[in-house]
């Protein structure tokens, strides 16, 4: 279960230093925006080392490379020799980038050995949000979908506003739910951190529309996204409490059934075991 992702500069010893402590569930060691073009390559050769120190209580790792033509692959090759679980792939707009990153992950990978690096795409544009559920599907490597709402909106000529943003990060979350991918996000902008209580507020609204988990900028936010993307305790009972009473059910030969005065049938029961295997993941 990812439901925090903590960005961390790659370049900036002070936040690398302590990012293993912030309690998220995977760390994000940016080399695309919050690194100066000067440090990039420094950055970049450093990721063995910074890899390592970062996921060392065991939170998944990824690195956001570059877009650009002269660092994607130089970048994607050594986050994935860098032991980095997965890349954040900025500014996706076909599946062809996803394909040309996938044959050079599957050369890198059989000369060390190791298991296949993941990829999670990020739509910043309007053409790509529309391609979504394409560029989902362009290779198996696909783990999630994100959308970039400052840059989207960037694009757009937009404000990264709550009502801009919505629309599009929904179009991209249906387009992850309906080709099995996970869905991260929030229906806002997270540059604006201070706001604890507008973000705490809007991640029950990305957990009521079924998103995963979301991405985070300061570690402030980390407490509030592990929270609020967790199934609470009663949520849980009730769960187990409907999978019980509907196996039950069925084993009779029976259909819905009536469980604390709501009816439980064939929808209810699938959402309540779903919630009891992300408990268990």
């Amino acid at each position: 279960m990812i439901r925090s992702l903590l960005y961390v500069p790659a370049s900036a010893e002070r936040f690398i230093a302590k990012a293993h402590e912030r309690g998220a569930d995977a760390i994000i060691l940016d080399l695309e925006d919050a690194v100066a073009r000067s440090e990039k390559a420094s950055a970049r050769a450093k990721l063995p080392d910074t890899v390592k120190r970062v996921g060392q209580n065991g939170a998944k790792v990824f690195v956001r490379i570059n877009a650009d033509l002269d660092m994607i692959r130089l970048d994607a090759e050594a986050a994935c020799r860098a032991g980095a679980f997965g890349l954040f792939v900025p500014k996706v707009q076909t599946p062809v980038t996803l394909q040309e990153l996938t044959a050079l992950l599957d050369s890198v990978e059989r000369s060390i050995g190791r298991e296949k690096t993941v990829l999670v795409p990020m739509l910043e544009d309007a053409g790509a949000v529309f391609d979504a559920r394409i560029i989902a599907k362009a290779t198996p490597r696909v783990f999630a979908l994100i959308t970039g709402g400052e840059d989207l909106a960037t694009a757009l000529g937009a404000e990264p506003t709550p009502e801009v943003l919505t629309p599009p990060k929904l179009l991209v979350h249906y387009a992850a739910k309906a080709t099995g991918v996970l869905s991260f996000g929030l229906l806002r902008t997270v540059a604006d951190y201070n706001d604890l209580a507008g973000i705490e507020k809007s991640v029950r609204e990305a957990r009521m529309h079924g998103f995963d988990g979301a991405s985070c900028v300061h570690p402030a936010v980390v407490p509030l996204l592990n929270k609020g993307f967790s199934p609470s305790d009663k949520e849980v009972e009730t769960a187990r409490r409907i999978v019980a009473g509907y196996d039950d059910a069925l084993a009779k030969g029976l259909g819905a059934i009536e469980l604390d005065g709501k009816m439980i049938d064939e929808p209810v029961y699938q959402r309540a075991k779903a919630l009891l295997a992300r408990v268990l993941k």
